[in-house]
């Protein structure tokens, strides 16, 4: 099993964004070395996953053509593989890009339009034996809709994908995709609501970290690196009410913060 231990405790992904304009950490990355240094610092802090992704999906971001995005993400990937002890996420909802990324030693796909933007993608993460994680995302943000009844028809779709793909339902998690395609009401309502999604029967995985959604929260202007705190109390709250694998920035404060939320929420962790 590529995750033996998801759903005995939480896993923390951690984030590698080799992009010029990711909203938090934009231009850090985007050297080869620079890299390869942050993903060795990210699996030393506890990461169970590194996600790669080489497009910035930040509200108002510019989409790249996938020949950019692929020179961006390949050669790190290829340049990390069998170096690192933990499995690498291609962050994409491209189907050539997972192809290459696979290939190059990413274990799995994780699509920011949950397999609808480019349905081949599915095709290519069951050919590689490649769990996916699915996140929900819309085109336009509607204030007056039911934001988890259409999450689960979202899901419904993308499971029908996956499944005449041929990718088994054990290779799949969801993601409620909090900060996109949502008010700020429905960022909250999607966190609060986490055990009706959870009851589809899937792992979940959440993504909060440094967002802008949290600054709206704090009595003061911030910027997405003074939001730790806020991402923290964020993800715990995910993790009491279901989530099984939190995204992150900032892995070393979140692996110690989720243990204390398994201790209580999973003491079978602890054995």
């Amino acid at each position: 099993m590529l995750l033996p231990d998801l759903g005995r405790r939480s896993l923390v992904m951690g984030i590698l964004n080799v992009t010029p304009d990711s909203f938090s950490d934009g231009g850090r990355f985007t050297g080869e070395a620079e890299a390869l240094a942050q993903a060795q610092q990210l699996a030393d802090e506890g990461a169970a996953i590194l996600d790669i992704g080489g497009e910035s999906t930040r509200p108002g971001h510019t989409p790249v053509p996938a020949e950019e995005e692929q020179a961006r993400v390949l050669p790190v990937i290829r340049a990390l593989d069998g170096r690192l002890p933990i499995p690498i996420s291609i962050d994409t909802y491209k189907a050539s890009t997972a192809e290459l990324a696979l290939a190059a030693g990413a274990k799995i796909v994780n699509d920011v339009w949950g397999l609808q933007r480019e349905p081949d993608i599915a095709t290519v993460a069951a050919a590689h034996g490649a769990p996916v994680m699915i996140m929900h995302n819309r085109e336009s943000i509607d204030p007056a809709i039911d934001i988890v009844a259409d999450m689960l028809a979202f899901f419904e779709r993308s499971l029908t994908i996956a499944r005449k793909a041929g990718i088994p339902d054990g290779d799949i998690v969801l993601d409620p995709g909090v900060g996109f395609g949502k008010t700020w009401e429905q960022h909250l309502e999607a966190l609060r609501r986490l055990p009706e999604i959870r009851a589809l029967g899937f792992p979940l995985l959440v993504g909060v970290s440094r967002k802008s959604l949290l600054g709206r929260l704090h009595d003061k202007e911030t910027k997405p690196a003074d939001r730790l705190y806020g991402s923290l109390a964020a993800h715990a709250v995910a993790g009491t009410l279901g989530a099984d694998i939190v995204r992150v920035h900032d892995v070393a404060a979140h692996v110690d913060a989720m243990r204390v939320v398994d201790a209580v929420m999973r003491p079978e962790s602890r054995r």
